[in-house]
């Protein structure tokens, strides 16, 4: 116990404000870039594609956000940051409208009387075979059996059956 280096486990290493702006920028950026790229990960299974940018991301991320911490301090204060931004995107989108279509997205129309909307699921890099394997799991045997279809903000798609 007395070879521990007590003051160096607990002082920070770096600024603690330089800290919070570093954690804040990337987190950020981070979101914006992953709102913008992965949408269909909440909804659809995670493919290889997918891993790859979220391992990469976070390799280059460590860089921007951590400048060799190695204090105790240093990570707390760096995870303190991001989990207070996690949370107040959730509380903006939660309290400002406007705010809220950027953070979740209003569903978009895939298919409308059983026809596909081609433009809208280019929009959304969904091909055709990845929009029918939704609906024979919504229980349709093609597109002509569907009302409408959906891409919701988190990334699902939503399947509503003709009423027969």
């Amino acid at each position: 116990m007395d070879t521990l280096d007590w003051h160096g486990m607990f002082s920070p290493s770096v600024p603690i404000l330089e800290i919070v702006i570093r954690g804040t920028v990337v987190y950020l950026v981070l979101f914006v870039i992953l709102r913008l790229t992965l949408k269909r990960i909440g909804g659809s299974s995670i493919g290889l594609a997918d891993v790859l940018m979220i391992a990469l991301v976070a390799a280059a991320a460590q860089n921007a956000i951590a400048r060799e911490h190695h204090s105790i301090t240093d990570g707390v204060v760096l995870v303190a940051t991001l989990a207070f931004w996690s949370y107040a995107l959730d509380w903006l989108g939660h309290r400002y409208p406007l705010f809220q279509r950027f953070y979740s997205p209003p569903p978009l129309l895939l298919v409308k009387d059983g026809r596909l909307l081609h433009r809208n699921l280019r929009t959304e890099l969904i091909t055709e075979d990845e929009l029918l394997a939704q609906i024979r799991r919504a229980g349709a045997k093609g597109v002509t059996e569907v009302a409408e279809a959906h891409m919701e903000g988190d990334g699902t798609i939503t399947v509503i059956l003709i009423d027969d």
